[in-house]
């Protein structure tokens, strides 16, 4: 028979063996269990338990990881909660399940969790043990002790810290991190060698299993998380880029807010300069597409190209917060983040919760309103559209997802069964939320998909509760993040989703203004100051967490005005930025050194290229008139706006959208009878264009302005205004030659 190899037992630091476990305190328990050890020096028996010793070395060593036993299901009969959020059931699963041969006390060697997990026999995750490490050396005394668990009153693990101080790192050094963990009695232990580590960005600075950090030789910025037992520690750190930057090329960068304050401060921490700013034809279409969602037309890049007053762009970015197509551009973001299925909801849901988002956003909704009209929304979802969110969200489980997401910006769908791998809620997290909407009812009909189903009632119910599904037991209504439920969050009304506003309108709350700001920014910069926007968590951590703070805190000072905040981020130095590099800000794709392109959305796309070629779309269902930023449903037939990612109805729910490029998009561009059809029109611009008395000169200049907001070049009048004049040429072929090159650019479907 097939045995462990003989285990020497040697003196080691205590904690060398897991969490306040050494060769020592097992050699102590294997002597009380009658097992032959080699002497060692006398010292205090302390046998090992399930608890404090056993899980976290199944979590460390990827036991019940989700590749792993702790996946759905387990492995081969064999299952662990994920990372150990059950103690409980793996115990029974470890000791007591298959007739005991995973844990045998009579004879160690023999149980099943030492001789596959050191691959004395074979073992689907390979060797995870180490058959003369402290690892096995400290569960065979386990076994050999009669596998405790943690007897009644002992200490429990109160929180991580990680040593040392966090400071920047060199290029290529190195340095090794300790975990230590508290214990509820004052007690400390070493458990770094047990403690999963994982970096945010391995590019940046890696780190091993054993907790040694090494940077790379990029610049830019790294989180290391450290998780052990369900407790979870972050060290940040910044790589600066070598090198040095001139103080006076600080000292020259403007600063026309906080915002650049910050920014700037941030740079020079990373030991990069910020991009020049932008010239002004590429501000003016950066400005509109961004805050209105249409291009200028050539007409009003002509008047803002030869305004000479400094001021301009700040006036500018107050008249298009001005225009009614704000409220189109911003709710038809909103519409991807709430819109329900329409073969779920009905046609006449659907319409009702779009009209709601559009007058919100013509008003400017403050957004604590805005957010307080969808949260406690009540009544027939064909006239308040509010409601509507609550009518193919049925549940509380299904309904805290969406909110928690979209309203605090807390991906918190991994709770629902099991802890959060890389944050600290748990299941009694999730439904502690999710018990606020315990009492959300229904009057009505109800769904009958994929048939429109008739008028239905969001209403308030006078019973309904959450229970853990784990223990059975009844929670109340909890924030996120708060042990005790007191203040502002306490339900008094029958209606609970009151206190949770009043939760996230307090002025304590630490996410609800900052995923707010957050989201909205992205919208500007392509990329979120936490990224992705609603995954906000310590092991994602902002990358200018000042920024973030002093935008939300600004937020909130001005009554959750949206439109007050965009100006705000529009009017600042580094929104103009130019998106061409310099020497030292090249690799930056975090810290807004330079403007980040990025691919226009599809309506805006679509609605482009109507306005550029003089054609609308018209669109089944809409008037004559209407534009794609206003469509109401994504059932409305377009080829062109699923071609460029729009969401998919059929989707549950329909809000994903491709932002990539693809091929099908540049076939459709180059080759597809929609763009060709709008191109060649009789009623179009190119044709108006040759038909009238207007120079070559002047046509090609009309064409620029009104696809790129720009006159073309010297070296693009060079080469194209030589077309016109060639034998046999035809103005009208010639024009439609080179609006369709213009629409066929980068320069065209991305924002610059």
């Amino acid at each position: 028979m097939t045995t462990l190899p003989e285990m020497r037992l040697r003196p080691a630091a205590e904690g060398a063996c897991g969490p306040g476990w050494s060769p020592r305190f097992a050699a102590a328990a294997l002597l009380a269990a009658g097992i032959t050890v080699f002497p060692l020096p006398v010292v205090r028996a302390e046998v090992p338990t399930f608890e404090r010793h056993v899980m976290p070395m199944l979590t460390a060593r990827g036991c019940n990881a989700g590749g792993c036993h702790g996946k759905s299901g387990g492995q081969n009969g064999f299952a662990l909660s994920l990372l150990g959020f059950d103690p409980e059931g793996d115990y029974r699963s470890l000791v007591m399940q298959s007739r005991g041969r995973r844990v045998n006390p009579s004879a160690p060697d023999e149980s099943l969790l030492l001789r596959k997990g050191t691959g004395v026999v074979p073992h689907g995750g390979g060797r995870r043990l180490e058959p003369d490490g402290d690892d096995v050396i400290a569960l065979r005394a386990w076994i050999a002790a009669g596998a405790p668990r943690d007897p009644p009153g002992a200490p429990k693990l109160s929180h991580i810290t990680i040593a040392p101080e966090p400071r920047s790192l060199a290029p290529g050094e190195s340095l090794p991190l300790v975990v230590t963990a508290h214990d509820t009695d004052g007690t400390t232990r070493d458990v770094t060698a047990v403690t999963a580590f994982a970096s945010n960005e391995p590019v940046i600075v890696r780190v091993e299993s054993d907790g040694k950090l090494t940077a790379g030789t990029l610049p830019g910025e790294a989180s290391i998380m450290a998780r052990f037992m369900g407790r979870i520690a972050t060290w940040n750190t910044i790589v600066p880029r070598p090198g040095v930057i001139d103080a006076a090329a600080w000292d020259a960068l403007p600063v026309k807010n906080f915002i650049d304050e910050l920014a700037w401060k941030k740079h020079r921490s990373l030991n990069v300069l910020p991009s020049d700013p932008a010239d002004d034809a590429t501000f003016l279409r950066r400005a509109f597409l961004d805050g209105i969602g249409r291009v200028p037309s050539p007409d009003e890049a002509r008047r803002f190209l030869a305004d000479a007053d400094p001021q301009k762009r700040d006036r500018l970015v107050d008249e298009l917060l001005d225009r009614p197509e704000y409220a189109d551009r911003w709710a038809n973001l909103w519409a991807d983040l709430v819109r329900p299925n329409p073969y779920r909801v009905g046609i006449k849901s659907t319409l009702a919760l779009d009209t709601f988002l559009r007058d919100a956003f013509a008003q400017n909704l403050p957004y604590d309103r805005f957010v307080g009209e969808l949260v406690t929304a009540t009544g027939s979802v064909w006239r308040n559209g509010a409601a509507v969110i609550y009518r193919d969200r049925r549940t509380p489980d299904e309904i805290v997802t969406l909110a928690s997401q979209l309203f605090l910006g807390v991906r918190l769908e991994c709770a629902k069964c099991h802890q959060h791998p890389f944050e600290v809620y748990g299941q009694g997290d999730f439904y502690g939320l999710a018990a606020y909407f315990a009492r959300v009812g229904y009057a009505g009909t109800g769904l009958s998909p994929p048939i429109s189903g008739g008028e239905e009632s969001v209403i308030v119910a006078t019973a309904g509760e959450v229970k853990h599904p784990l223990t059975d037991a009844v929670l109340p209504p909890k924030p996120l993040g708060i042990d005790a439920v007191v203040g502002p969050a306490t339900p008094t009304a029958a209606d609970r989703r009151l206190a949770l506003m009043d939760w996230l309108r307090s002025s304590d709350h630490p996410t609800f203004a900052a995923a707010a700001v957050n989201r909205i920014w992205a919208e500007f910069f392509g990329v979120g100051i936490v990224d992705p926007v609603d995954d906000f968590r310590a092991t994602n951590p902002a990358s200018n967490p000042e920024l973030l703070a002093a935008l939300a805190a600004e937020f909130r000072s001005q009554g959750f005005d949206q439109k007050r905040l965009v100006a705000t981020i529009m009017k600042s130095h580094l929104y103009g930025l130019s998106s061409l590099a310099n020497a030292t800000n090249a690799g930056d794709h975090r810290n807004f050194s330079r403007h980040y392109r990025r691919r226009l959305r599809a309506e805006v796309v679509a609605d482009a290229i109507d306005d550029v070629t003089g054609m609308p779309s018209g669109y089944g269902g809409a008037p004559p008139d209407a534009r794609a930023a206003q469509l109401w449903t994504h059932r409305t037939g377009s080829t062109f706006l699923d071609v460029f990612g729009r969401p998919d109805p059929n989707q549950d729910p329909p809000c994903e959208r491709i932002a990539d490029a693809t091929v099908v998009q540049a076939m459709h561009l180059m080759n597809g009878a929609h763009l060709h059809g709008k191109v060649a029109a009789d009623a179009g611009r190119v044709a108006k264009l040759a038909a009238s008395d207007a120079t070559p000169e002047a046509i090609l200049e009309e064409l620029y302005l009104a696809a790129y907001g720009r006159r073309p070049t010297a070296t693009e009048h060079e080469r194209l205004l030589p077309e016109f004049a060639r034998e046999g040429a035809s103005r009208r072929a010639v024009a439609e030659d080179i609006l369709w090159a213009l629409l066929n650019t980068p320069e065209f479907v991305y924002v610059n």
